[in-house]
């Protein structure tokens, strides 16, 4: 079985192939940097869910092949739940630059009299797995709690990385080895399901 991750993004891909790659060995996987014929999904969902089902069903139908799509975010409480589904572009939105480091900056700006007990927050990840006619078979989603830093710490990971911090284990998943990341995060909760579910209904 031949599995495109719907991503350009490289940590998330990365971490796709180390997560699922052990538990379905068979599956031989691309992603979208092989396709640059491909026309961009439009995410005009309200939820990460129907991010990802737009996703995996648009560029499945287009590419004729087995697509697996993610939508994920931080959901922040003192902000509504903030960025959430506008995780990757908040900076761009506000007109604060695009990429990790605005998206980062503007967060600290926005929470800088929030504060610690305040400061609670998740990684919220949705997978959808569709097929080659671009019909969405399966989902799975999960979270992982923790609270916002006031400075980033660490240099691993991508994205919020640097600022989540996991109390239980003392560290902001950016200082957190990738086994060990894969294991806590929402993206790795969330894969674990799917493989599952994947296995469960014989797509291998």
């Amino acid at each position: 079985m031949l599995l495109l991750i719907a991503s350009t993004n490289p940590g998330k891909i990365r971490e796709f192939r180390q997560m699922l790659a052990p538990a379905m060995g068979d599956i031989q996987f691309t992603d979208l940097a092989q396709y640059p014929q491909a026309k961009s999904v439009d995410e005009t969902g309200q939820t990460f869910l129907a991010n990802a089902c737009l996703k995996a069903s648009g560029y499945a139908g287009q590419l004729k092949i087995w697509s697996l799509a993610d939508d994920s975010g931080l959901a922040v409480d003192a902000l509504g739940g903030k960025p959430g589904v506008f995780s990757a572009r908040w900076a761009s939105m506000h007109q604060r630059g695009e990429g990790d480091h605005p998206n980062n900056d503007l967060l600290l700006e926005q929470l800088q009299t929030i504060p610690p007990e305040r400061r609670t927050a998740r990684f919220v990840c949705s997978l959808a797995l569709a097929d080659p006619t671009g019909r969405v078979i399966l989902t799975a989603s999960d979270a992982v709690e923790g609270e916002i830093l006031r400075q980033p710490r660490g240099d691993g990971g991508f994205g919020y990385d640097p600022l989540f911090f996991v109390r239980s284990l003392g560290k902001t998943t950016a200082e957190l080895p990738p086994q060990e990341k894969n294991r806590i995060s929402h993206r790795g909760k969330a894969l674990v399901r799917l493989a599952a579910l994947m296995r469960r209904t014989a797509l291998r």
